[in-house]
């Protein structure tokens, strides 16, 4: 057990690795969507694959039942090394099994409904429409298996699987569908196929720990509490779902009203926006099991230290990059094809809401672990309904730009609806003055950006002087007046990290 007093050097450890991770798996995804795709493929056909992987990762959300957050929160009471932790993993599985299968029953009694939906805007969808199962099947079982070595603070061994194997066995197909070896109907299955490879990885690195515990007889869990397990199964499922849908929910919509060329600009704008969340999800990976743990000590003291010290490294790390980003975006979208101009804004305002998760820190762990989990169903329907709403009304208006939008309102008001319910409830929250310093330098730091960027032509030239702007304005001073001391400090020691590796200290 990791105590939460002891909690931020581990999290910084293992959070920089498995960002390190995710930003190579960044690299080679967009050499596969920013480079391969908008080479091999044609826009339908990229939003053509894009929309079946958002479809079959929704179906594993369904099929997860709620075991997701159930192994956040009671994995903590069943470890025992000596009793096989009470074949926790095995019941999880078992009940993501019933998911699987109540899910594919499913997909095959819906299928004429999702043809009215689709054949108009995107029927090439529907040709392809069952390749969802493969990819649903092997991301729920990866998820299972994920979440089970979160809460042992194993994470590099998952994160690698799905970030570098995964994108990788797409690289090479994309490279033999290139050089003709492959047709696209059998790339397409075969990049559904591909989601099996980290699902058997994580059960070779579970079987070589040896906590691969699947036999029937491990199952020691008394029915009281497998009736709070499934309880708190149940009600979580449909927080676990709220979130997905709203990810997913933005390109099946914009499949079925404008089709897939305009899915297929989106869902790679959603790609590109993807890395202003890469550190916060690190963070949370590793910071998620150490808030049970503060539940099951009753550390209020230390969650909370944890709550504010998260939220403050996510919120510098996430207005940095998004400065980085938005003060080059013109140099960024100008390597893909013009038809990608509209994901301008796209872009802009999935970071806005983005940005206000990330900002939110804990604050969905610390409410979906706590005994007040039931009330956040509330916020979970809220969201839900508020994403669609908006999406019917935005989307006709404004095309993509409308799905984006609808999507950080949403997301703006959701979190700051679940921040006050905690703040009401457990009486902490995450911010702090230096946060507001920090926000406050981000937009100068943007104003002077703007303003540079129409008096210099030259692109390469431009992006100099952004990146000098930005580390004069935003970065030098939280170093000098130390706003955002975690980050500071793990700055400083990757710092001598460096030093000391270099030749001439080697002597």
């Amino acid at each position: 057990m990791v105590e939460c007093y002891n909690a931020m050097g581990l999290v910084q450890k293992d959070a920089f690795r498995t960002m390190m991770i995710s930003y190579f798996g960044i690299v080679i995804g967009y050499l596969n969507k920013g480079v391969l795709f908008l080479i091999i493929l044609s826009t339908e056909q990229i939003g053509l694959v894009n929309l079946v992987v958002s479809v079959g990762t929704l179906f594993a959300q369904f099929a997860n039942l709620g075991t997701v957050y159930s192994t956040w929160k009671f994995l903590p009471f069943f470890k025992n090394e000596s009793k096989k932790h009470h074949g926790f993993l095995l019941l999880m599985l078992l009940i993501s099994g019933l998911g699987i299968l109540l899910c594919s029953i499913a997909t095959f009694i819906f299928q004429p409904q999702i043809v009215e939906l689709y054949k108009i805007r995107s029927p090439l969808f529907l040709e392809y429409y069952y390749w969802i199962i493969p990819i649903g099947i092997a991301y729920v079982l990866f998820m299972v298996l994920e979440i089970y070595l979160r809460s042992f603070y194993r994470n590099i061994v998952a994160v690698f699987a799905l970030e570098i194997v995964l994108r990788l066995a797409m690289t090479i197909l994309l490279f033999m569908l290139y050089f003709g070896w492959l047709t696209f109907d059998v790339f397409v299955a075969l990049q559904s196929l591909i989601y099996v490879l980290p699902t058997m990885i994580l059960l070779a690195y579970l079987y070589r720990l040896g906590e691969l515990h699947i036999s029937p007889k491990h199952i020691d869990i008394s029915k009281r509490f497998r009736k709070i397990i499934f309880q708190f199964s149940a009600f979580n499922y449909i927080n676990t779902l709220g979130t997905v849908l709203v990810n997913s929910m933005d390109i099946m919509m914009i499949a079925q009203m404008l089709g897939l060329k305009a899915t297929g600009v989106y869902s790679t704008v959603i790609f590109l926006a993807s890395a202003l969340q890469v550190p916060y999800k690190s963070l949370v990976r590793i910071s998620s099991p150490m808030i049970a743990d503060c539940w099951k000590h009753r550390q209020m003291d230390k969650m909370k230290e944890l709550y504010t010290k998260v939220s403050s490294v996510s919120l510098f790390i996430g207005l940095a990059i998004f400065c980085v980003i938005w003060m080059n975006i013109d140099l960024l979208f100008g390597f893909l094809k013009p038809e990608f101009q509209p994901g301008i804004w796209v872009f802009f305002f999935l970071m806005m809401g983005r940005l206000i998760d990330m900002y939110g820190g804990l604050n969905s762990s610390i409410f979906t672990t706590s005994k007040k989990y039931k009330y956040d169903i509330l916020f979970t329907l809220f969201l839900i309904v508020c994403v669609f709403v908006l999406n019917l009304y935005f989307i006709p208006i404004w095309g993509i730009p409308g799905a984006a939008i609808s999507t950080s309102i949403a997301l703006i008001v959701y979190n700051v609806g679940r921040l006050i319910f905690v703040y009401a409830a457990f009486k902490i929250h995450p911010f702090n003055w230096n946060q507001i310093l920090m926000i406050v330098l981000a937009f100068i730091t943007l104003f002077l950006g703007y303003i540079v960027h129409d008096w210099i032509a030259n692109d390469w030239l431009d992006l100099a002087v952004q990146l000098i702007i930005f580390v004069a304005i935003f970065c030098v001073p939280i170093y000098i007046f130390k706003l955002e001391p975690e980050s500071i400090n793990y700055f400083k020691k990757g710092l001598v990290f460096v030093v000391q590796k270099l030749p001439v200290n080697k002597k």
